[in-house]
């Protein structure tokens, strides 16, 4: 990646660049950072003459070379100083927090609207809500695009940041015009590179932050990273990874609770993680329990699924969400646990 001694090239300077390393088969691709611009060289850097060519520009800083399989998310790399900050909260410097419904009912959208309401009381930084939802069954609510004017609607009233997953380009196109707050990538598209590419290019300039869910048949930790490298080498370095249980399940619970993987990506990569423990334990009595042990294993926050009326929810609500009260309790013995990490 080549780094620039002033924030961004210019035009004609990155056009310089760039016939620069065409010369030698590759390309370039900008990460629009928060204070300054990464150039990422696409294709083999390994030339010593192309290296030296580009050192030879008098705008150009330093060329970093990563033998990493993921060359941007590696700890090492530049992008190891990018900082993601989501309605004014930088996430990594205080404990952050997701929470809201699973699936956002078009037959109710007060309960949502509620729970909106009831989750910021609660200390919730961001509302999540299920617009669309990937379901085992054909045959189950695959969710509706109405939703997302309930899930704007909760933004406008409580001046909430909120979240939405996609599952195709049709659906982010709709999330993006929305202009949702954060986007998610849900563990059945883990490892949909094509879409994760895409998303990366359409979000380049937006800079929309991206909550990546590990893949849930037991994916590795290089290859989770490798997957979000799809991201931000299209140009979009605010991406998060969310671990969320693994398969096979363990006996008694939805997944295999795999918080215990942070410590393995903040070894190997600088992008921060929020835990999701209602999809790894998938019953509400356990989730205080599994979000402490993510918080002091070392996770930057969590998105827990919550709901004012659990039972009258739909999708994963009735098993897995808990309520704004234990919601309010959680969060506070998490910045427990918070500072006895610091």
């Amino acid at each position: 990646m080549i780094i620039s001694k002033a924030p961004t090239l210019t035009e004609q300077q990155l056009a310089e660049v760039e016939a620069v390393v065409g010369d030698f088969g590759c390309k370039i691709q900008v990460i629009y950072g928060a204070h300054r611009n990464i150039y990422a060289i696409i294709g083999d850097e390994r030339s010593e003459t192309m290296v030296n060519r580009l050192l030879g520009l008098d705008y150009v800083d330093r060329v970093d070379r990563m033998e990493s399989v993921y060359k941007l998310m590696d700890a090492r790399s530049d992008l190891a100083h990018h900082r993601i900050v989501i309605g004014g909260v930088e996430v990594g410097k205080e404990p952050f927090f997701i929470a809201g419904h699973c699936t956002i009912d078009p037959q109710n959208p007060g309960a949502f609207l509620e729970t909106a309401a009831a989750v910021k009381e609660a200390g919730a930084h961001v509302i999540r809500g299920g617009v669309w939802k990937p379901r085992t069954s054909p045959h189950s609510y695959q969710g509706s695009a109405r939703t997302m004017e309930v899930l704007l609607e909760a933004r406008q009233v409580t001046g909430l940041p909120v979240i939405a997953e996609v599952m195709d380009e049709t659906q982010l196109n709709v999330a993006l015009e929305a202009k949702v707050d954060m986007l998610q990538i849900g563990t059945r598209n883990a490892l949909n590179y094509t879409l994760l590419a895409e998303i990366g290019q359409r979000t380049a300039e937006l800079g929309t932050p991206v909550l990546l869910k590990r893949g849930r048949h037991m994916g590795p930790v290089d290859e989770f990273i490798s997957a979000a490298e799809y991201i931000v080498s299209n140009g979009n370095p605010n991406v998060i990874f969310c671990p969320r249980g693994t398969m096979p399940a363990l006996d008694g619970y939805r997944n295999h609770p795999d918080e215990s993987i942070t410590p393995l990506l903040k070894d190997k990569s600088w992008a921060p993680v929020v835990d999701d423990p209602s999809h790894s334990v998938g019953r509400s009595k356990f989730v205080p329990a599994c979000s402490l042990a993510a918080i002091a294993y070392g996770a930057d926050g969590l998105i827990i699924e919550t709901h004012v009326n659990p039972i009258s929810g739909i999708g994963d609500d009735p098993k897995q969400a808990i309520t704004p009260d234990v919601l309010k309790k959680l969060i506070r013995d998490a910045r427990v646990v918070w500072g006895l990490r610091h």
